[in-house]
């Protein structure tokens, strides 16, 4: 093939636009030139943690984001000004952005794992996938993590089964960015091999509690952002439908880290630049970390466990066994009219639904459920014909 002028001039362009970015990044700073695909590919007129960015953008999965609950369920019928799934995942993506920046690290790197650290979360937030984990134990398949499903449908669910083919690098941070472990200091992993991926999977899944450190400074950046994210947000968020008062927060967070998101997101971005900036980690000063530790626990006493938002926990169980008892049985069954076929394994797979095993028959059913929206599960539940209805 006769490369074009345009081909030559894109090509060009890209090098010296490469060589000027990368001038500027830090010696800990993860260059393009180090990214690693399961399937190499051309060089293109993106860099590959560019590419691996647009990949996620504009996949179906991201898309799903909308309208997935964060904490409080039905968010967006109760005010559209709570944060879904989505809302987070640009918060993470913007604030991690910042970080790196002040850092001099690849900023495509960290928006590529912030874009798709989350994909794989179910309805209901972590509640869901706590409900998730309990039905996937009791089918035999292991435990449910959404990092592992995040991974998961990058790899082997979206592009109609085909998978993305990300690279090594965001793979790793997606399934590193366990943002529920506390942490101080984040060091990276740099040695890391895809055996090590798929070990810490199956670890993950036969229920053993281990943690794993991303390889990249940048996945380390994506995964103590996902904290500041979240953690004034959801203060606000309960504020703003009555669930606690501003002045339930203790005086001394409100004075050390600040009385909103907006405060609270500055001290610690602030915190995090001046403690990492030309250093091979990422960490918060002593300080400040103790005080975003008693900041989780207010957050987890007054409103993750907050009896009032949990009311309705026994019917969304419920209605994710039945939902998944259903969906289990039409493959079992080859119930070919089913919506587990209609809507995904007859569109959404290479192989035109053929089922290569129980477990990713399982994974692909749930795979279905977790992009149904909050107001199908409660519909479902609530049906008294659910078994016995063709969804």
């Amino acid at each position: 093939m006769i490369t074009s002028d345009k081909d030559k001039f894109f090509d060009q362009v890209y090098r010296e636009v490469t060589s000027q970015t990368e001038s500027y990044l830090s010696k800990y700073a993860t260059r393009s030139s180090q990214a690693l695909r399961l399937h190499p590919e051309p060089e293109g007129p993106r860099s590959p943690f560019a590419l691996d960015r647009d990949r996620i953008l504009y996949s179906g999965a991201f898309r799903r984001y909308s309208g997935k609950t964060q904490v409080i369920y039905f968010a967006s019928q109760l005010d559209e000004t709570l944060s879904s799934r989505s809302i987070h995942t640009l918060s993470v993506s913007q604030i991690a952005r910042t970080i790196g920046k002040f850092l001099s690290l690849n900023q495509e790197l960290i928006e590529s794992i912030a874009l798709a650290h989350d994909l794989g979360h179910s309805p209901f937030g972590h509640d869901g996938e706590m409900f998730l984990s309990e039905v996937c134990r009791e089918y035999g398949i292991g435990e449910y993590h959404h990092h592992i499903q995040s991974l998961h449908i990058v790899d082997r669910v979206a592009k109609k089964g085909t998978g993305l083919n990300l690279t090594f690098q965001v793979r790793d941070g997606i399934l590193s960015h366990d943002g529920e472990v506390h942490d101080q200091k984040l060091e990276p992993q740099f040695s890391k091999t895809e055996e090590d991926l798929q070990q810490y999977i199956r670890q993950r899944k036969n229920g053993e509690k281990i943690e794993m450190m991303p390889m990249t400074i940048e996945g380390c950046v994506m995964r103590i952002s996902d904290t500041i994210a979240y953690i004034g947000q959801d203060i606000e968020d309960a504020i703003r439908i009555g669930l606690i008062r501003r002045t339930d927060i203790p005086l001394e967070l409100r004075k050390n880290l600040g009385s909103t998101n907006g405060e609270i997101i500055d001290t610690l971005v602030r915190d995090v630049v001046y403690n990492s900036y030309n250093q091979p980690f990422v960490c918060f000063s002593k300080e400040v970390a103790d005080q975003l530790l008693r900041l989780k626990k207010f957050n987890y006493r007054y409103i993750y466990h907050n009896k009032h938002l949990k009311k309705d926990h026994a019917k969304i169980r419920m209605g994710f066994r039945l939902l998944f008892d259903l969906f289990y049985a039409d493959v079992k069954n080859n119930q070919r009219r089913s919506r587990v076929f209609k809507d995904f394994l007859e569109t959404n797979t290479r192989s035109n639904g053929h089922l290569l095993d129980w477990e990713a028959c399982v994974c692909r059913c749930w795979v279905r459920i977790q992009y149904m929206d909050d107001l199908f599960i409660i519909a479902a539940f609530t049906s008294t014909r659910i078994r016995h209805c063709r969804l």
